[in-house]
């Protein structure tokens, strides 16, 4: 078996470790692979297997390796992941991000388990709530058992508590074979604090740009060629290999690339390659808080209407945290850090979302104390373009005290946040439990084995929120066992009275955007909404469906026009608009109305 290594920054000699055993590995000669060694040896499926550099007693896990058996320092284990991922021809879904309904789903809190095998049990929930994609977050190894994944530092391999390669293909499988897609969250912005092997072998990193991590990854310096490569043959990986339809990437505004070929230009057009090779709609959906249009813009098309005619960087969706930011507001009246500026008009803000798509299109934004954001050019840019939610794992898990939306609202505003998502515009995309309202919290926790880095957290957490008025001891401590166990699902809340009416409103929701085409239309132009930012109250239509929220606790009459709609489904009892068009909404209740 060949084995190989990128290691410049070896200046003499690299060694393989396999099972114990030694072998020196050689440069390899040809011009184009400066810094690669190369080494042949007998090995099977599990061997383990590591690198020696420049006789440094210490052997590192392969930068590649697929499965990391005991941990990001331990050595790597031999894998193929051709020989579980199963036959090539097997049924796959294929539902375009236009008809997508996303689920955002954490591997470890989804179960008390928190493993692939019992979150693939639960599978059949989804189904029968209708969502067409699973959103996973991210799966690599980090230290220690539980996290929430965003401190992974091996990007090829899979985190083996969850249940290792061989788990997360047995997850995918089992997701297609209940007609759902599945989608990986992936992180190339940064890597975790501890277990981190890459700078000895080579410049992953640079200090030419720095970021809230330190060091920032190489993405324009001397070396930074191969270690795009590297992030690009990892993501194309989890697509190829393990079958995967789409990937989810962390904050790709905190990617630091100078050069005129962006990263993200280059990895969308290695996607759009092997989704034409493939044959299947893969697609990759950005985080981003620049609030720019021209992230989703086909590359090179000018397609954004840029005054200097620029074309995107291709990416084929971005989450709209703009929308949840005017939703949040209008439904909880908060109004601190960057929610200031929608609480002042929550309803005016969110209408201008769910038109504009971005509150922030060059607007001044207090928070950052300067203007941001740019216009969408809704005549060229699809509604799909976009993710709306109501709530994430960062909304919710960046909070003091992890608490969801359900949590604080009474379940007709949950119905009303509910309706704006699944009936808006944009791809609807939810997070685990909220479509029963759960009332078990999602607290940030981490299980830092080095104690220092684990203090570090745990007084950088505390330090974080006192600047907000938090004691420290009301913040849920990190490192505690206790703070992931409350963050699991209880599984036997959806069977409450409560929350099994809640649940019914989320799959009537989405059986209407599947059978209704005018939920699915990717025209932004085509949506008007009207509001009364006093009486709390917000319509809107899209072709022939109208949508009334009422998020104030008295009942409301809403002139809908003469239309001949009908009340299709509504949270509370609501008789059908009389001739005059007119409809009796009671308070904290929503209605979708069609022909």
């Amino acid at each position: 078996m060949q084995f190989e290594v990128w290691a410049p920054h070896a200046a003499a000699r690299v060694d393989m470790r396999l099972n114990e055993v030694t072998y020196p590995m050689a440069r390899d000669t040809d011009p184009g692979r400066a810094g690669w060694w190369r080494a042949e040896a007998p090995a099977g499926e599990g061997d383990r297997y590591g690198f020696l550099l420049d006789g440094d007693p210490l052997v590192r896990p392969d930068p590649r390796g697929r499965r990391l058996p005991d941990g990001p320092d331990g050595l790597s284990a031999v894998t193929d992941p051709a020989a579980f991922a199963g036959p090539s021809d097997a049924p796959q879904p294929r539902v375009p991000l236009q008809d997508a309904v996303l689920y955002e789903l954490h591997v470890g809190t989804f179960t008390p388990e928190g493993t692939f095998d019992a979150a693939a049990a639960r599978l059949g929930h989804l189904v029968s709530l209708g969502v067409t994609h699973v959103e996973l977050m991210p799966v690599c190894p980090f230290p220690g058992r539980h996290g929430w994944g965003y401190d992974g530092v091996a990007p090829w391999a899979v985190h083996e508590p969850y249940g290792g390669p061989a788990g997360l293909a047995r997850f995918v499988a089992a997701a297609h074979g209940h007609g759902l897609g599945v989608v990986l969250d992936v992180v190339h912005n940064h890597l975790g604090p501890s277990g981190n092997h890459l700078p000895a072998f080579g410049p992953y990193f640079t200090d030419t740009h720095h970021t809230p991590w330190g060091a920032a990854v190489n993405l324009d310096a001397a070396g930074s060629d191969e270690v795009r490569a590297y992030l690009i043959g990892s993501a194309l990986a989890w697509l190829r290999d393990y079958r995967i339809d789409g990937l989810r990437l962390d904050a790709v505004h905190a990617l630091a690339d100078g050069r005129a070929l962006t990263f993200l230009e280059e990895l969308s057009e290695a996607v759009d390659e092997l989704a034409a090779e493939t044959g299947r709609p893969l697609f990759l959906i950005a985080e981003s808080d620049r609030c720019d249009p021209r992230t989703t813009a086909p590359r090179g098309s000018g397609a954004t209407g840029a005054a200097d005619g620029s074309g995107g960087l291709g990416l084929h969706a971005q989450w709209n945290d703009d929308f949840h930011h005017a939703l949040h507001c209008a439904l909880t009246g908060e109004s601190q850090g960057y929610y200031a500026d929608f609480a002042e008009s929550p309803l005016a803000a969110l209408a201008k979302t769910m038109t504009r798509v971005f509150f922030h299109d060059g607007t001044w934004s207090s928070f950052r104390g300067r203007s941001h954001g740019r216009p969408v050019d809704r005549r060229r840019t699809p509604a799909h373009r976009f993710l709306g939610y109501a709530q994430t794992h960062d909304q919710i898990g960046n909070r003091a005290l992890g608490d969801r939306l359900s949590a604080t609202l009474p379940p007709g505003l949950l119905a009303c946040a509910a309706a704006l998502v699944l009936t808006g515009p944009f791809v609807p995309m939810l997070f685990m439990g909220e479509e029963w309202g759960a009332r078990t919290p999602w607290q940030y926790f981490t299980d830092h084995p080095d104690p220092a880095l684990g203090e570090a957290v745990r007084t950088g957490r505390r330090r974080e929120f006192a600047a907000y008025g938090w004691a420290a001891e009301e913040i849920p401590d990190p490192q505690d066992g206790a703070t992931r166990e409350r963050s699991c699902l209880d599984w036997s809340e959806p069977d409450g009275p409560e929350h099994e009416r809640l649940l019914g409103w989320y799959r009537t929701l989405i059986a209407l955007r599947r059978t209704q085409p005018d939920l699915r239309d990717p025209d932004l132009g085509a949506v008007r909404v009207a509001f009364d930012e006093e009486r709390r109250w917000l319509t809107f239509r899209r072709g022939d469906i109208r949508v009334a929220v009422n998020l104030s606790a008295e009942p409301v009459t809403i002139a809908l026009g003469r239309n001949g709609v009908r009340v299709l489904a509504a949270w509370e009892p609501v008789e059908h608009p009389g001739p005059d068009g007119r409809i009796h909404l009671p308070g904290m209740s929503a209605a979708v109305l069609g022909p």
